[in-house]
């Protein structure tokens, strides 16, 4: 797959606010600080369109990047940064079910989480809701460059044994330095699309 053109986000926060043209769409979800924009910059080819920052939860919209004017990428605001007010935290958590709940244009999950460290309990949380709702997801592992190769059949294996995924559900090491798992990515969205022509 090649990334010809990417639109700047559509910015929404109720269901009235959400891109009308029927594409499939493809979200991404994960922990404040896990690289959810490192990962978007890297699948969309570009460098900042999806903002890094060094303070965890900066995006709190849902953001719809169109992509090749076929599928949108859809970035979510992060779970589980502390300083987020509890008030917040509930907003997010509705603006997040109402579009898992509302969305039949949601085709795949790809969840993030962080490999150098065990899957938190909001981890284990989101991914069991996930599976509520019967939706397909990818667990990538993000930041794969940053463990020593030594250690990485250990981190595999504490990471399945943690989410223990699905049937069907993958999990696919990641690294937006290395570019490490770009490719699966690409595969897994165009075998989604071409199923749903």
């Amino acid at each position: 797959m090649e990334v010809l053109s990417v639109d700047e986000p559509i910015v929404a926060v109720r269901i009235s606010q959400y891109p009308e043209d029927k594409k499939s769409e493809f979200l991404i979800l994960g922990r404040s600080n896990v690289g959810k924009s490192s990962f978007i910059n890297t699948i969309i080819n570009r460098k900042n369109l999806a903002r890094t920052s060094s303070k965890p939860g900066k995006t709190q919209t849902l953001n719809f990047y169109l992509v090749n004017n076929e599928f949108y990428i859809v970035d979510v605001p992060g779970y589980g940064y502390a300083q987020t007010s509890k008030k917040q935290m509930e907003k997010f958590g509705i603006m997040i079910e109402e579009y898992l709940k509302q969305r039949p244009y949601l085709k795949h999950v790809f969840l993030l989480v962080d490999y150098r460290h065990k899957p938190t309990e909001d981890d284990i949380l989101m991914y069991k809701f996930l599976k509520y709702y019967n939706l397909p997801v990818t667990i990538v592992c993000t930041k794969y460059d940053k463990v020593n190769r030594g250690l990485r059949m250990k981190q595999d294996d504490l990471i399945k044994k943690t989410l223990n995924p699905s049937l069907g559900d993958e999990i696919l090491n990641f690294s937006s330095v290395t570019k490490v798992g770009k490719e699966r990515v690409y595969e897994i969205i165009e075998n989604i699309i071409n199923k749903s022509a």
